[in-house]
């Protein structure tokens, strides 16, 4: 079966109220409800494919500036959200990437350093753990933790990773994934590329949020986004922009399954998936 995509653009009020933010997003046609949306903080446009090209090469800027402004609440905005679920699922996650044999891994897109952190509770002595992220403000707070003293900061873009091929015996990312996904072919060139710096036999752990397969639990889950994500993000944030953005790609992101066929695209095997809490997250683990 043949899914049409459509190129969204989500233009972001900044905070200041001096212009916007574009960040692109692909979404199913399937899923598509007209051409056009305007709120007072952000407005929405699908645009024809022609016309992507002057507008894509700020996408990364717009999402970097998104998580400059959010850096200093990130964390505490997340665990209000999820009821302090997503603390427990990287834990989960965690438990699964430390099963793996080799002592060099690679969290990317790593943010504050939550998921490098916590493998790191779970790392055997001598493991070496990079945590990569763009956004400096993130970087700066991901240093400022405590006993992390086998944990090293980079700052690189997930797509154009420093590193030469099969370096890594692991490689995870967590609750960032959404974040390179404007495209399909776009998500698969970073999946590619974490594949590219992971040695043979090496694992990809990805922990992200996804969509229950029960109709009645997504529209749950969709409503409680809308209702609550954008509000609640930016009272405590302090940041419109940044929670209008991602109350916007959550419900949007891919379903378990379909995230699996799109890791083996991208060369990886033996791709298993655990759901987490009804479907409204997903543990996906694959193999080079």
């Amino acid at each position: 079966m043949t899914i049409v995509y459509i190129q969204y653009w989500v233009f972001l009020r900044r905070d200041d109220g001096k212009g916007w933010i574009p960040v692109g997003v692909w979404v199913p046609a399937t899923r598509f409800h007209g051409h056009m949306f305007r709120g007072d903080d952000m407005f929405l446009v699908a645009v024809p494919f022609f016309q992507l090209y002057n507008l894509g090469s700020n996408m990364i800027k717009g999402i970097r500036k998104i998580y400059s402004e959010v850096a200093d609440s990130y964390e505490l905005v997340n665990h209000v959200l999820t009821f302090g679920l997503d603390i427990t699922w990287r834990k989960k996650a965690a438990r699964l990437a430390a099963r793996i044999d080799g002592r060099d891994w690679l969290d990317v897109c790593s943010g504050t350093g939550e998921m490098a952190q916590t493998l790191s509770r779970h790392a055997e002595d001598g493991v070496k753990i990079i945590s990569v992220d763009f956004s400096p403000p993130m970087i700066s707070k991901a240093r400022e933790k405590k006993n992390q003293a086998d944990i090293f900061f980079v700052e690189a873009e997930a797509r154009r990773l420093p590193f030469p091929e099969e370096t890594f015996d692991l490689v995870t990312i967590s609750f960032a994934t959404r974040n390179i996904s404007s495209s399909k072919d776009y998500l698969i060139s970073h999946l590619r590329e974490f594949h590219r710096v992971l040695r043979p036999g090496g694992s990809f752990v990805n922990l992200e949020t996804s969509q229950p397969s029960s109709q009645l639990l997504r529209r749950i889950f969709r409503f409680y986004v809308s209702l609550i994500v954008k509000p609640i993000g930016a009272l405590i944030s302090g940041s419109k922009a940044g929670y209008s953005y991602l109350s916007f790609t959550i419900p949007r992101f891919y379903p378990a399954e379909e995230f699996s066929s799109i890791i083996r695209q991208a060369g990886f095997s033996e791709v298993q998936h655990t759901p987490l809490f009804f479907g409204v997250a997903a543990i996906h683990v694959a193999e080079k």
